[in-house]
């Protein structure tokens, strides 16, 4: 079932709501199993989002972080969501969470990705709750349509891994190398929100909803059922 859209009037109102409900989450794991493990995205839409759970009083000692892709950059680049993560998450309360990089100097994004893979394999119980972001073109995490690694991100019978994804060819997104966590970690975890901003995502997500699950991720996230909450507002 496509779940509904929850709209919010203003920015603060959407921030507060995704970083509540995020927040909940990871205390719900924290009192059944005495640890979370949490899942953010990158770019500039989950800053306000970050900032607030940053001060949300949670045993944040007990809480790995970890990011549902990273550009196969160090982090010392500005095109690196792990410094953007550090920058905007992990402070105030919340430095006192272990973080989990994706990306590790390598050989290749390949090898950087088995290792992060094994790192996150580590970590009891898998991923308990994930922030999305999404692309207007429709891509969550590292899964772009038309990319070469897509069927495997979005194959529900591979283990919770995370892949190399290779740079698009002829303009095609993405624009460099990245790592990306796959299909069953979404579908395993305990709550996904997806936060998104503007009429044109909506859009977006409205109609891969109802696309083919084999090449639209949205799609195959319904599909597989994971527990998706979208939270939208207009502008933020």
């Amino acid at each position: 079932m496509i779940p509904a859209i929850e709209s919010f009037p203003t920015a603060a109102a959407w921030a507060k709501a995704c970083a509540t409900r995020l927040t909940d989450g990871l205390a719900a794991s924290v009192k059944a199993r005495g640890r979370a493990v949490f899942a953010g995205a990158g770019g500039s839409t989950p800053k306000p989002i970050y900032r607030a759970m940053s001060g949300t009083a949670l045993d944040w000692s007990k809480v790995a972080v970890t990011l549902i892709d990273e550009r196969y950059v160090p982090e010392t680049s500005p095109e690196s969501n792990a410094q953007l993560l550090k920058r905007s998450l992990l402070t105030g309360q919340a430095a006192a969470a272990r973080f989990v990089p994706l990306f590790h100097a390598s050989i290749t994004v390949d090898r950087s990705a088995l290792i992060a893979a094994q790192a996150l394999a580590a970590e009891p119980g898998g991923i308990d709750v994930v922030l999305l972001g999404m692309g207007e073109d429709g891509h969550i995490c590292s899964m772009f349509p038309g990319s070469p690694t897509l069927e495997s991100l979005l194959s529900p019978h591979l283990q919770p891994t995370v892949l190399g994804v290779p740079a698009g060819r002829d303009g095609a997104a993405p624009s460099m190398e990245r790592l990306s966590i796959n299909l069953p970690y979404l579908v395993r975890a305990e709550r996904v929100i997806l936060a998104l901003t503007g009429e044109a995502k909506r859009a977006a997500f409205e109609s891969e909803a109802v696309g083919d699950p084999a090449n639209r991720p949205i799609a195959a996230l319904i599909e597989a059922g994971v527990p998706l909450q979208v939270l939208w507002t207009e502008t933020a």
